[in-house]
């Protein structure tokens, strides 16, 4: 080991900070810059933190590197807490200064790397640990949906927030946070359907057979004032098979693809006028054997000549207001011919029976040809793939913040 230097780099801290990733410094020791070993350079930095290593720092406060003389300078500081999050942070071109570009998260263990070097090139080390403390706050939870299990590639992930969050930076945070990786990989974005509400989906429907995985870092991360994020349960689901149910009203014919590839016909009845299917992409919410309908239900009197109470079996519900695939033996002959129903999409019962077995909960049912009004995006069940990918790219913050107006990230098994 060479001799430690005579007058050596002094660092000061602050925060938090992102490493610039980690680098070696380089020595020139007897010509061999691989002959010298880093020194211990405890004495050449100081931080902000409390001398006492039991009491805990002030996520709020920002942390600060700097060399103290002019025989030494810094090369590389990297910070990173308990989770493996990376605090960022820029270093000064001549090495006399570092300092965090992002904020602490309260209540969590950091452990920050130091790497100076004098004069003569000989590398000093220096590894700082700290806590930082748990300020008093609201805490803010996320609860990701749907619960784990396979569904149908058009099934959007989301998100609900315990609190709701308004500012567009705040928001940055929180969605900037939230992950969603997916195998195979593909492009995707969160969209912000109200304050507290946030879906994820593709720019196209899933892959088949794909493993999608949502998780939060928002644990201890500061969102706005006296706002925290709080611990997450992250949720994994898989797809299956590609199964789209195009149904036409104007020819009364629905057309099952499964992977893109026609499986069945089937003849339909769909929405008689002033009863109108709505159009546009809707995705199968869930499926019962069998569901009591009542006209009273979408407004109908019991006194009207349009009154109905009926058992329905083999049901698949598409939209909250109501709407479902299911058999409807009462119009068979009808079917492939008219439309006949109060919105639903009517079949016969093997048919209905068939579909029924066919789809899982995240397929798609596609109306096209309906004189019916545009199926909702949100709040009547998955209308999100309705939007286009330009409209669904600006429901993100993140989006918003980059203004570039395209989300051009990845997702990947591994990103964090």
């Amino acid at each position: 080991m060479p001799a430690r230097p005579r007058h050596r780099t002094v660092v000061s801290c602050t925060l938090l900070a992102i490493a610039l990733g980690a680098g070696l410094a380089g020595c020139g020791y007897d010509g061999n810059p691989l002959s010298a070993n880093p020194y211990d350079a405890a004495d050449e930095i100081a931080y902000n933190a409390p001398a006492d290593s039991d009491k805990k720092v002030d996520p709020d406060k920002p942390l600060e590197i700097t060399a103290s003389d002019d025989d030494g300078r810094i090369t590389d500081v990297t910070a990173t807490d308990s989770r493996g999050r990376y605090v960022a942070g820029e270093l000064a071109a001549d090495g006399s200064r570092w300092h965090s570009t992002s904020p602490l998260a309260a209540g969590t263990h950091y452990t920050v790397r130091v790497s100076t070097e004098d004069d003569d090139g000989a590398p000093g080390r220096k590894v700082i640990e700290f806590d930082t403390s748990t300020p008093k706050s609201k805490t803010l939870n996320v609860t990701f949906g749907p619960r784990a299990g396979s569904y149908g590639v058009g099934q959007p992930v989301t998100a609900e927030l315990s609190e709701p969050v308004k500012d567009k930076a705040s928001r940055a945070v929180v969605e900037g946070a939230l992950k969603v990786d997916s195998v195979p990989a593909v492009r995707g974005s969160w969209y912000w359907v109200d304050d507290k509400t946030l879906h994820y989906r593709p720019e196209n429907y899933w892959p088949v057979h794909a493993t999608i995985t949502a998780h939060s870092n928002l644990a201890g991360m500061k969102v706005a004032e006296r706002l925290w994020g709080g611990e997450a349960k992250s949720v994994k689901i898989t797809t299956g098979d590609r199964i789209v149910a195009l149904t036409d009203a104007a020819t009364h014919q629905m057309t099952v693809y499964k992977n893109d590839a026609v499986v069945r016909r089937i003849p339909i009845t769909t929405g008689k006028p002033g009863y109108e299917t709505r159009n546009g992409v809707k995705v199968v919410l869930g499926k019962q054997y069998v569901v009591r309908m009542r006209g009273t239900s979408i407004g109908i009197s019991q006194n009207s000549s349009d009154s109905y109470d009926l058992m329905v079996y083999w049901a698949a519900q598409v939209t909250y207001s109501g709407e479902y695939v299911h058999a409807a033996p009462w119009s068979v002959g009808q079917q492939g011919y008219a439309n006949v129903s109060h919105g639903c999409t009517g079949m016969s019962n093997g048919s209905a029976q068939w579909f029924y077995d066919t789809v899982r909960q995240g397929d798609i049912v596609k109306v096209v040809n309906s004189y019916g009004k545009e199926m909702e995006p949100f709040g009547n069940g998955f209308g999100d793939w309705n939007l286009d990918w330009a409209k669904w790219s600006k429901g993100s913050a993140l989006v918003a913040a980059n203004s570039n107006g395209t989300n051009r990230a990845r997702l990947r098994p591994e990103s964090v």
